[in-house]
């Protein structure tokens, strides 16, 4: 049974999305013509899922415009990768560019979204995602940092609960944060949650009620 009341729609006939479920979701959120940056891990699954009508193009923070889906068997150019490593293909169109210059491009704000990795997301949208503050855990701030602020728009791709089921969106990030107020949209296997200003407010849920994923995220 799928239940919608304003704004708000329950999927409950199913269980919790798989990961490349919720980058289908956040592809179709991406607005046509948009200029997108996708963070290592799974945010690049997006990738897969964009339509050639949206006109999207993918920047890569090792310096290419136009990046394309992942590349398969004779389609693979070691040269040709995202941010993540993963080879992938390129776009008619694409270009290439120094390290230096693709920051330039996510400080300067060109960037209408980027869609990133968290551990740990306020519900003001504060993003910490490079740093646990675990002794002996390796820092990977990577450009994130820049992103975060350079970006119009700030999606988070993550799962809602950790391993021990403590909640990951909180009040306050107990984690070093990456920026302040930055996030506007996280999007989950069970939810999709706007952040901001006002709190958070979750729109779509999968599996469980909104009430119920309320009170276990303590909202």
């Amino acid at each position: 049974m799928t239940t919608q009341t304003d704004q708000l729609v329950e999927h409950l006939d199913r269980g919790a999305l798989e990961m490349g479920e919720v980058a289908a979701i956040v592809a179709g959120d991406i607005p046509s013509g948009a200029f997108v940056n996708l963070g290592i891990g799974q945010p690049t699954k997006v990738a897969d899922h964009l339509r050639a009508e949206q006109g999207v193009t993918l920047h890569t923070e090792n310096g290419m415009l136009g990046m394309g889906p992942k590349a398969a068997d004779d389609e693979i150019d070691p040269d040709l990768t995202n941010a993540g490593k993963v080879p992938v293909t390129e776009l008619p169109g694409a270009s290439y560019f120094h390290h230096a210059d693709s920051f330039a491009m996510m400080r300067g704000g060109h960037l209408d979204v980027c869609v990133l990795g968290a551990y740990q997301v306020s519900t003001h949208g504060d993003l910490a995602n490079w740093h646990t503050g675990a002794p002996g855990a390796i820092p990977a701030v990577g450009g994130a940092m820049d992103l975060a602020i350079g970006a119009r728009q700030v999606f988070v791709m993550m799962s809602l609960f950790t391993k021990k089921g403590e909640p990951k969106v909180v009040a306050e990030c107990s984690y070093p944060l990456t920026g302040v107020r930055c996030v506007s949209r996280i999007y989950s296997p069970d939810a999709v949650i706007d952040v901001g200003p006002d709190g958070a407010q979750i729109r779509q849920t999968w599996g469980i009620s909104a009430a119920d994923l309320s009170e276990r995220l303590g909202l």
